[in-house]
């Protein structure tokens, strides 16, 4: 698959895995539409997209879905249909769900399930008027099953799951390809950007989370898998694991995730 000037849209592009998917595409030549709601990271990420052929920056927070079908009418007026949408702005969560006060439960929601939806629809009639695009949804191995103090993170994306394998299904004969991406531990800000019980951020980084994959790692499989016309992939390191044991042995999974130290 050849990426030189395809319009590729990454959203949560100003740090973390969605700054490294966006350098991958740039040496694939392609024209990036980097997305985020921190305008001067975004600013930084753009100087360092070399081999691109075009960056533009789109200030973006996918919590405000109404602004998103605006925004999303107002670049593809000025650029065409998306090519490749790259759905990664979220946020994740470390508190138990016994504690969660209800608007932070809605606000996880809203951002990593609802906003994903609403960019995808504001893309997907001209996708599907061009016959033809590819949509990458960054989920997680929360995806596939749940943990510890991750239980509205984990419910939405398990909702990810349902949506976009009915939209592969649905829009399959007109060209639309969808790749589910299941990471694990990858070294980004995602747990220093954690919400906790009262909305506030955790403020600290994980453990695991230090130790994980380097982001250019998971950028460069994510790459490889769109260009082999895979569906969905699971990233990671022993954590990956746990996928087959909740398929095959959910009882010891079980025991495993009651004892795992998940901060």
């Amino acid at each position: 698959m050849d990426f030189r000037n395809k319009k590729v849209w990454i959203t949560g592009a100003s740090s973390g895995i969605g700054e490294a998917i966006a350098y991958a595409f740039a040496k694939e030549e392609a024209y990036l539409i980097l997305s985020a709601r921190n305008v001067p990271e975004l600013e930084r990420v753009k100087q360092s997209c070399l081999g691109a052929s075009a960056v533009d920056i789109v200030r973006l927070d996918i919590a405000n879905h109404e602004d998103i079908f605006t925004i999303a009418q107002e670049v593809i007026a000025k650029i065409g249909a998306i090519d490749v949408l790259v759905n990664n702005a979220g946020i994740s969560q470390r508190s138990l769900a016994k504690d969660t006060d209800f608007k932070v439960d809605t606000h996880i929601v809203q951002v990593d399930l609802l906003g994903t939806i609403a960019i995808t629809k504001a893309v997907l009639p001209a996708m599907l008027a061009q016959q033809s695009g590819q949509i990458v949804v960054i989920s997680s191995l929360m995806g596939k099953f749940g943990a510890p103090l991750r239980s509205t993170y984990a419910a939405a994306k398990h909702g990810l799951h349902g949506f976009f394998d009915t939209l592969r299904a649905e829009c399959f004969k007109d060209n639309l390809k969808v790749l589910m991406v299941c990471p694990g531990f990858v070294k980004t800000n995602i747990s220093l950007n954690a919400v906790t019980a009262d909305g506030s951020t955790q403020g600290t980084m994980d453990n695991a989370t230090s130790q994980g994959l380097e982001p250019s790692e998971v950028a460069h499989t994510i790459l490889k898998a769109i260009k082999n016309g895979k569906e969905e992939i699971n990233v990671g390191g022993r954590e990956v694991m746990a996928v087959y044991l909740k398929r095959f042995l959910p009882s010891i999974l079980s025991k495993v995730v009651r004892k795992a130290k998940t901060t």
